[in-house]
């Protein structure tokens, strides 16, 4: 273990550090950031208003809406000049989401990440390919950071440049990997183009996440790289990359209990779950000081456990991300999530594990087109049976499928984009 201390507190012992770091965060945003100071005070709140953890739902919720609202710098609890570093979101769908941090948070955020590293068996003297993004998305910087923390050597590739990493994990040997996990699909694909063997390389372990990923798709990565293969977990506005990761038991990401409280609430209700129910991830940071940030809803699916691992660690664990509450797809009232197509697509014999599902509208009702890749000598119309079945049975929706040769579907270098919303244009040209 990294630090033996927080990684085996006891239930009592954790929550007692979290208690007083919780305080010291309520008196650090009533000093520093306006926003949650009119919070606390229109509900009459200080720090000693606070003697339990769960407390802490006193208070409302932080929203992703309430960092664009505040862009750039209106949440952040120390002017920007004395952040150390700035991150943002690609801001896509609005304005970015800007977060920053002193050099104390980039210390723990590090940490954190060698902390995990460390679980999945990662040592020192290893070398770390890592094919994450660098500027500023968190992820390439996040593991970076870490990696070097833990003694590690960083070949820090970034994204992109397929044929170019290929050279390099052959060059240079790397013992691990990081990267979406669809992104490692298209490597190894594009190493088999060459002539090459995914298998042979010197690799032994990855580290992926930055997108939802299915055990089944585990077992795929793991079967064509012959590697063992790790989940791991973090959000730009928590901290990046690093909040939680697998340990080698592959059974639960560990979160760092000492840096964050970890809530799952019904999304619909904002009300509190019971542990090990799936419900909307919320985080409050307990020792960040450039951009603390309180209740925050991830939007992410998840459930928790504080059983103890068999690797020994007590820290809280979460499962794999399900799927995101923007994610989820109603057909004919009946909710599902693309990990769940996934997961019984990828059961299928002799089907790519490349696929697009392309949401459409029919006479006012959503339907769904699954796009996916046959491999050679498989039957269209036998595979349409077999997988319309199986996504009728275990996941309760009818589909359309639509079937294409091998590398038919476009690949990633980033995120993989699973979903294709066509649903104007299909309801149009039906009228």
């Amino acid at each position: 273990m990294y630090n033996e201390i927080l990684e085996t507190m006891t239930l009592e012992e954790r929550a007692v550090l979290q208690l007083g770091r919780l305080q010291e965060t309520i008196r650090h945003v009533m000093n520093h950031v306006p926003f949650y100071q009119q919070q606390l005070q229109d509900l009459g709140l200080d720090a000693g208003s606070f003697q339990t953890i769960t407390d802490i739902q006193k208070l409302p919720f932080t929203r992703k809406n309430d960092l664009r609202a505040h862009y750039p710098f209106g949440l952040f609890a120390v002017p920007p000049n004395e952040a150390v570093r700035i991150h943002a979101s690609s801001g896509t769908s609005g304005k970015p989401t800007v977060v920053g941090y002193t050099q104390s948070d980039l210390d723990d955020w590090s940490t954190s990440v060698a902390r995990g590293l460390i679980a999945i068996g990662a040592k020192a003297d290893d070398l770390l390919h890592n094919a994450y993004g660098y500027g500023l998305f968190t992820g390439g910087l996040g593991l970076h950071a870490g990696a070097e923390q833990l003694g590690m050597t960083v070949i820090p590739v970034s994204g992109g440049n397929t044929d170019r990493q290929i050279t390099l994990i052959e060059d240079f040997r790397p013992s691990g990997i990081c990267g979406t996990p669809s992104y490692m699909l298209h490597l190894a694909e594009r190493m088999e183009e060459h002539g090459l063997d995914p298998k042979a390389s010197s690799l032994k372990y990855g580290i992926f996440g930055a997108e939802p990923w299915s055990e089944e798709l585990r077992q795929t990565l793991e079967d064509k790289w012959g590697i063992r293969a790790f989940d791991i977990y973090g959000l730009s506005e928590i901290m990046g990359p690093g909040v939680a990761m697998e340990c080698q038991q592959q059974n639960g990401l560990h979160l760092m209990d000492d840096l964050f409280i970890t809530e799952v609430i019904d999304p619909a209700t904002g009300e509190p779950l019971p542990e090990g129910t799936v419900g909307e991830l919320v985080f409050t940071s307990l020792k960040k000081k450039a951009l603390p940030i309180i209740r925050y809803r991830t939007g992410d699916l998840a459930s928790v456990t504080t059983e103890t691992c068999p690797c020994g660690r007590t820290t809280t664990r979460m499962s794999r991300v399900k799927g995101r509450t923007d994610d989820m797809l109603i057909i004919r009232g009946v909710n599902v999530f693309p990990s769940e197509i996934e997961r019984v697509l990828l059961q299928q014999a002799g089907v790519s594990p490349h696929y697009q599902i392309h949401r459409i509208q029919r006479a006012g009702l959503e339907a769904l087109e699954l796009h996916i890749e046959l491999e050679e000598g498989m039957i269209p119309e036998e595979m349409e049976r077999i997988i319309c079945h199986a996504m009728k049975t275990e996941c309760l929706i009818s589909i359309d499928l639509v079937c294409h040769p091998l590398y038919g579907l476009p690949r990633s270098e980033g995120k993989a984009v699973r979903i294709i919303d066509r649903r104007a244009v299909s309801e149009k040209k039906f009228v």
